[in-house]
């Protein structure tokens, strides 16, 4: 399997993966057709290995056979998307290439997703108990789980997925004609770009919120008028 090179990474970076790529292979040999990075099952033989690598942060991966990733894509459209258009290739074959990812399902995947979302915010703001500490917490959190969403609206109204996050929010606000500040503050929080005081906690909180409440709605007036 032939180790790639990524653009664009640190050479302390490269230096690791191409390490952990070496070891990967040590376990599976012949049986690893390819290995890509983007960033489950836990095969037994890789425990020992993930104990290992988990220190450095490589997150558990996903250990996909040539059927299940077509039948995986299926299921999941929006994931598979984000994969195969955001994915580096570490090692071996990209399976990638050619793929078609079937995207009946997409707008159905889209509007389930951004309404769990504001489900399970609300319920983790409450379990914080709406302290200042869990609420900074928990914000970056979500803007870090509703990007892949709002690129999947974007797909959705036929605009190009962008990759900056910033003009993901301003162009699906643009097109939806909403206002979604309150997800660009979160973005800012979660880069480290504000730091708002205990009295301004409550009022990000509330001003994400709202944003987010706007957009599942609308993406569901979207999806009715779209299925009539």
């Amino acid at each position: 399997m032939t180790e790639r090179l990524i653009e664009g990474l640190p050479d302390d970076t490269q230096k690791l993966l191409q390490t952990y790529v070496k070891e990967v292979k040590g376990v599976f040999g012949e049986q690893l057709e390819g290995m890509l990075l983007y960033g489950s099952a836990v095969l037994k033989k890789y425990s020992a290995l993930h104990r290992r690598w988990s220190k450095e942060q490589i997150v558990v991966p996903l250990f996909l056979m040539e059927e299940e990733l077509r039948t995986s894509a299926a299921v999941f459209p929006l994931e598979f998307l984000e994969i195969q258009e955001q994915h580096r290739v570490l090692g071996g074959r990209d399976p990638f290439i050619g793929f078609h990812v079937k995207t009946d399902r997409l707008r159905e995947t889209v509007v389930q997703g951004l309404m769990s979302h504001l489900l399970h915010l609300r319920q983790r703001y409450v379990e914080g108990g709406g302290s200042d500490d869990a609420t900074t917490i928990l914000v970056p959190l979500s803007i870090t789980s509703i990007l892949p969403l709002l690129r999947g609206v974007q797909r959705l109204l036929g605009r190009p997925a962008l990759s900056h996050s910033d003009a993901v929010i301003k162009d699906v606000s643009e097109q939806l004609k909403l206002d979604l500040q309150g997800l660009l503050d979160g973005l800012l929080l979660k880069r480290g770009q504000i730091s708002p005081g205990p009295h301004e906690v409550p009022r990000l909180f509330d001003r994400y919120l709202q944003a987010a409440t706007l957009l599942t709605h609308a993406v569901e007036q979207l999806s009715q008028s779209g299925q009539r």
